[in-house]
C-alpha cells in the first residue's frame, strides 16, 4: 500500500493506492483523484520549468517549460539538455527551444517573449 497526496485540486486528498489489488485507490474525493493516484504509482509525470541562456536582449535568461508532462525519471536528463542551449533574441512565447526531450516527442518551449535589443550606439 502506497500513500500519495493528490495535487489535482486544492483539497489535497490523502490517497492510499493498493498495488496488490489492481492499484485500487481510496481516500479520493473525486474521479480525478482516483486517476491521479493510480498514475502517480504506475507512471509518474512532471512538468519542468527552468531557464536557458539568451543573448541580444535585456535579460540574460529566458524561462522555458515542457509543453506536456514528461516521465519523472527523465527530469535530470531533461534539465541537463537545457545547459547546452544558447538562444539569440528575438525569442517569442511558444518558440520551441528543444524539439524532442529524451525521445518523448515533447518539446521545451519559451514562456516569455524577449525582443532584440540594439546594443550599437
Amino acid at each position: 500500500m502506497s500513500e500519495v497526496i493528490c495535487i489535482v485540486c486544492p483539497i489535497g486528498c490523502h490517497l492510499q493506492v493498493d498495488e496488490q489489488n489492481g492499484y485500487a485507490v481510496t481516500g479520493h474525493s473525486c474521479p480525478r483523484g482516483e486517476a491521479y493516484g493510480k498514475d502517480e504509482i504506475t507512471n509518474p509525470l512532471r512538468m519542468i520549468t527552468s531557464t536557458v541562456r539568451v543573448s541580444g536582449t535585456s535579460h540574460r535568461r529566458c524561462p522555458v517549460k515542457t509543453a506536456q508532462a514528461i516521465p519523472k525519471g527523465l527530469i535530470t536528463q531533461a534539465v541537463r539538455l537545457l545547459d547546452q542551449v544558447d538562444l539569440a533574441a528575438p525569442v517569442v512565447t511558444g518558440q520551441i527551444v528543444i524539439k524532442d526531450i529524451c525521445g518523448t516527442g515533447i518539446p521545451f518551449v519559451a514562456t516569455r517573449s524577449l525582443p532584440l535589443v540594439n546594443t550599437l550606439p
